[in-house]
């Protein structure tokens, strides 16, 4: 069974997001104008050496974003007792983090203790996209960090088996529409996914199907040879789409052939809303970007911070 966010969660939520600092365009204008420039750079030297950081970054701040507002908190490292959310399960296979290490090194090099490692992340993610073939946005500024970080609160992150109703629970609770989270999926355009993300769809999917009737059949059996059920090699998976470093709207066209991944982008075939606009997306890669960058600036706007990290692996 899925989990569902209690109503206290929400509420807290809700509290967090409320709270938050008004964010605008100008913020570092006069204290560190060259903030984003340096940032980009950083991002574009190591998306050279290795292609899978745009999308790890852009992972990194949807999941950063989901908890507690973008805060910064999926940077923090564990301590003592408390388990980071970057070593939550969800959080695994992400890497990338001294992509964001880099950045804050060169921001604060120019103008210490000014930049949020929040607002660092979100410039990166902007960054990942761009350099993906993505649209290009103007990022809303002056997030502050938070000094919370709990591997606990990241099973109310999405999950790749939610159906539609429990997307949209998600994503609401969040102040995100039904549209914008049709346009945010559209993520997973980068980026590759390891078998255990959705081995559930092609072996004992349920008392009358070993395979997720919703699968392609053809496409389920090549799944099964690249994730066998015994002897499965540790970092075995499949990129989520045929062009898994560039930013386009191939995975809607994937969705439309029942050839996606998760079952979470199948739900979006589940009510005429989604499914229209992943046609809309699927044959106008101008729409999907046009929506994406206006969700990433209302998801990237969700604040809740209380400083500005000097190292954005530790709270101050």
């Amino acid at each position: 069974m899925a989990h569902f966010v209690p109503l206290l969660s929400t509420l807290l939520i809700f509290c967090i997001y409320s709270q938050g600092n008004a964010l605008s365009s100008n913020y570092y204008a006069k204290t560190c104008p060259q903030a984003e420039d340096t940032v980009m750079q950083i991002v574009k030297k190591e998306s050279k050496k290795d292609k899978t950081v745009p999308a790890t970054l852009l992972r990194m701040h949807f999941h950063d974003c989901f908890l507690r507002g973008c805060d910064a908190s999926i940077l923090l490292s564990s301590k003592g007792k408390n388990t980071a959310e970057k070593d939550a399960p969800p959080n695994g296979s992400m890497h990338g983090f001294y992509v964001i290490d880099g950045a804050k090194r060169a921001v604060e090099a120019i103008c210490p203790g000014v930049v949020s490692c929040a607002d660092i992340l979100a410039f990166a993610a902007r960054d990942a996209v761009v350099l993906s073939g993505g649209p290009y946005w103007e990022v809303p500024k002056g997030r502050k960090d938070g000094r919370i970080s709990r591997a606990s609160e990241t099973t109310l992150l999405p999950k790749p088996t939610f159906n539609i109703s429990q997307l949209q629970q998600s994503f609401h609770q969040r102040g995100l529409s039904t549209d914008d989270l049709v346009a945010l999926l559209g993520a997973h355009t980068l980026g590759f996914s390891h078998c255990s993300s959705f081995i559930s769809r092609i072996y004992n999917f349920n008392a009358t199907h070993d395979i997720d009737p919703t699968l392609r059949r053809s496409f389920a059996a090549s799944l099964k040879s690249i994730c066998p059920l015994k002897n499965r090699a540790k970092n075995a998976g499949i990129s989520n789409d045929p062009s898994p470093t560039t930013f386009d709207n191939t995975h809607y066209r994937i969705i439309l052939q029942k050839k996606s991944l998760f079952s979470s982008d199948h739900a979006l075939l589940t009510t005429p809303k989604t499914k229209n606009l992943v046609y809309k997306f699927a044959t106008s890669k101008a729409a999907f970007h046009k929506a994406f960058a206006n969700s990433m600036i209302k998801m990237s706007s969700l604040t809740g911070g209380q400083e500005v990290r000097k190292d954005c692996r530790v709270v101050n």
